[in-house]
């Protein structure tokens, strides 16, 4: 509870008193000056002119009201929460957020913004939207009678806090007239937590076809659109070129796309095109990839 005592005084033209707590100012018309009178207690009494100077001033006055404003203001209850208690306990966490407790025990994402609040923008630069992907998977070559075949790669095993990630990959068919495998190392150029990323890649391969055997560097471009981050769904378009330079020179354009089904299951397919001077050749794949 907090009291003030207010007292106003309408003065015929020569002179103004104000109580406002425990202090007055008082002005007087000729000179002007401003004398700051002692603190002194105001009662909650009619002023009496006599004391306050007012008896010596010429001009009539009127008493206008000497009242007392009284202020309360009641602050709401706060309880002290803290983000440990609401991470370990899911049942205090519902009734504060009004979120069912399976909601948050369901909820990764709630979860660990409960137990501390991230630093967005640094994920952004360094935590990657798409992940470690284990695949395996049956692999056709439609250029090669339409035999069958099989295939395997580690995607995007990264060095924590940068952008440098490896990949390595194989693929044969039944009757082994077709085969490659290789190994590339790729720098992500862009923050790595975007939809949007580049990738200079460079490694070794080794490519057989009934046609030729070709094997040296590796080295090209990868392209990465990420419309769901976290592994959801993503699409990587690359070009490379095995031996370039060399009347070996094989061309590789390739397109994967992945779409999760689970939180550590995705469906993939991927698409491959070889170019070189003795001849072209494809490669269609559907496999099952880990997310790690």
């Amino acid at each position: 509870m907090v009291s003030t005592t207010i007292q106003l005084l309408r003065l015929g033209g020569c002179l103004a008193v104000f109580g406002v707590g425990q202090s007055a100012i008082a002005f007087e018309e000729q000179p002007v000056v401003a004398e700051i009178a002692p603190a002194t207690p105001v009662l909650e009494t009619p002023h009496n002119p006599a004391e306050s100077g007012l008896a010596d001033c010429p001009q009539a006055f009127e008493f206008v009201e000497s009242c007392t404003v009284s202020f309360e203001t009641a602050l709401p209850a706060v309880s002290a929460v803290t983000p440990e208690t609401l991470a370990l306990d899911p049942e205090a966490v519902a009734p504060t957020l009004d979120l069912d407790p399976a909601v948050i025990e369901g909820s990764p994402t709630l979860q660990r913004w409960l137990e501390e609040v991230p630093d967005v923008a640094d994920e952004i630069r360094h935590r990657p939207s798409f992940r470690t992907r284990l695949r395996v998977g049956y692999a056709q070559f439609p250029s090669t009678g339409q035999i069958g075949g099989f295939g395997a790669a580690v995607e995007d095993v990264f060095v924590p806090g940068t952008g440098l990630a490896a990949s390595v990959d194989y693929s044969r068919s039944w009757n082994g007239q077709r085969e490659s495998y290789g190994g590339e190392a790729r720098y992500y150029l862009l923050p790595l937590g975007g939809y949007f990323n580049l990738a200079p890649t460079v490694g070794y391969r080794s490519l057989s076809t009934p046609a030729y055997q070709t094997d040296g560097l590796d080295v090209g471009l990868r392209l990465m659109l990420v419309p769901s981050r976290g592994g959801g769904a993503d699409l990587a378009l690359s070009q490379r070129w095995v031996a370039p330079g060399s009347e070996n020179e094989v061309g590789i354009t390739s397109l994967a796309i992945g779409y999760a089904v689970t939180r550590q299951l995705r469906l993939g397919t991927d698409f491959q095109r070889q170019n070189s001077r003795f001849g072209q050749d494809s490669r269609v794949g559907l496999s099952l990839e880990l997310l790690l």
